[in-house]
């Protein structure tokens, strides 16, 4: 019995380190962002057309893009499942940073995100600096030290 509850003990533990340094790992839709980002932190946005707190956001994102843009690569993930419903989101508040579609939501599902907007930063490499769930605009301030600390 004692060595059934070392193996299974082993077992687990490895499968937990596995499945840890798995979310650790960007996933492969990732990948394209960040070889483009050449060396710059990303700042990853999860939104939906539904998200009230996503449209509050887009005017924000639009300026980091512009104040930090040599910096820092902004890019929105879309997370509807129809691309006409972020359509039509995008025509009443436009995004001037790169969009990506995931409606499938296997982007958000990696990095298991609890709430809509959601935000990743990310080292040049993928690893996850800062995560956030929810927008508010008494938190910019919040928001903006963690870009600040990312492109130092």
């Amino acid at each position: 019995m004692k060595a059934w509850l070392l193996l299974a003990s082993a077992l687990f533990t490895t499968t937990t380190a596995t499945a840890a340094m798995a979310a650790d790992r960007p996933p492969a839709a990732l990948q394209p962002v960040l070889q483009a980002a050449e060396g710059r932190p990303v700042y990853v946005d999860f939104w939906a057309s539904w998200c009230v707190p996503c449209a509050l956001s887009f005017p924000w994102l639009n300026s980091v893009l512009h104040r930090y843009g040599g910096e820092l690569v902004v890019v929105g993930v879309n997370v509807d499942e129809k691309r006409s419903d972020a359509d039509r989101f995008l025509m009443r508040h436009p995004a001037e940073f790169e969009l990506m579609f995931d409606p499938a939501g296997e982007i958000a599902a990696h990095y298991r995100l609890q709430g809509m907007p959601s935000a990743l930063l990310l080292s040049a490499n993928g690893e996850v600096l800062w995560q956030h769930s929810g927008f508010r605009k008494d938190e910019i301030p919040d928001y903006e030290a963690a870009i600040l600390s990312a492109v130092q």
